[in-house]
């Protein structure tokens, strides 16, 4: 457990620094939220399965042996691990690293309504009042508590909100997968699909964006310390924890990305913004004390 926790903290404080790198990328060198999410899934992939490969290479395309198995490797490439980064890059690139980081941390909503509906079972009382708060903190960030005007676009909005989902979906669609493989196999071989898929329709080799040595050490930590390292672990704690009490103890990564972004590229963050992140946090809070009970 302790473990879990350790990997949970970990992963979210390097998500919540890569966003921040992302975001400078995105304004400073033109990169495209496209280009980035494709070469860091293709170039994560092959730095999670090339030590496992080395090890044991059975084991290593033991997924693929299985019909079901392969199944949900496709599906966890596409409608998770490619969704879940490309909604929360398309996010940041609309709006800001934090701002993204925050409206994406309304995942363990979905999951909440997701095993509500497996479970065929009404929302409990806790549910329903994380569910008012998450409401209340998303008003909050995006109105500013005004009706007359928002403080984010349309788009970072609902690109946002498709990150929540698409969050959800990531932490529960390899479940299964997770308890028959190791993690890192798990991670690279849905890297890797998510990767090739959308390089059919973004080219990795038509790189755009204005390159020097900061962009090249900017992408490369994306790559490794805000990619594949950290999916890696967090999957990790989804197994040892749960999925919605690894999303409790990562809900640091709002923190960590509106502390970053605010100190280091002058994001205006104010007061409904930090109330609304609040709100969120009591979300995840609420819903994880729901798991438990």
């Amino acid at each position: 457990m302790v473990i879990g926790y350790v990997f949970a903290l970990t992963a979210a404080l390097l998500w919540g620094v890569s966003g921040t790198l992302a975001q400078y990328l995105f304004q400073h060198h033109e990169v495209t939220p496209e280009w980035l999410v494709t070469v860091r899934m293709l170039m994560a992939s092959a730095v999670l399965l090339i030590f496992p490969l080395m090890q044991n290479s059975k084991a290593v395309f033991a997924p693929w042996k299985d019909k079901k198995d392969r199944v949900r490797i496709i599906a966890f490439g596409i409608f998770g691990m490619l969704t879940v980064q490309y909604t929360y890059f398309v996010t940041i690139k609309h709006s800001n690293a934090a701002t993204a980081t925050i409206l994406q941390y309304l995942g363990p909503v979905f999951i909440a309504i997701y095993y509500s509906f497996i479970e065929k079972r009404i929302p409990v009382v806790k549910e329903i009042i994380a569910i008012a708060f998450a409401l209340l903190g998303t008003f909050l960030i995006v109105t500013h508590g005004s009706l007359e005007t928002l403080s984010v676009t349309p788009q970072a909005f609902w690109w946002g909100i498709a990150s929540a989902v698409a969050l959800a979906v990531y932490s529960v669609l390899p479940i299964n997968l997770m308890n028959r493989h190791n993690a890192a196999i798990v991670v690279g071989w849905g890297m890797l699909v998510g990767g090739i898929s959308l390089s059919f329709i973004y080219t990795p080799w038509d790189v755009p964006g204005i390159w020097n040595g900061t962009a090249f050490i900017f992408t490369g930590a994306i790559v490794l310390f805000g990619t594949a390292l950290p999916f890696y672990l967090y999957l990790r704690s989804v197994k040892m924890v749960g999925a919605t009490t690894a999303s409790l103890l990562a809900c640091i990564e709002p923190l960590s990305a509106a502390a970053v972004a605010v100190v280091w590229l002058k994001v205006s963050f104010g007061i409904f913004d930090w109330i609304g992140t609040v709100c969120i946090l009591i979300t995840i809070g609420l819903l994880t004390k729901v798991e438990k009970s």
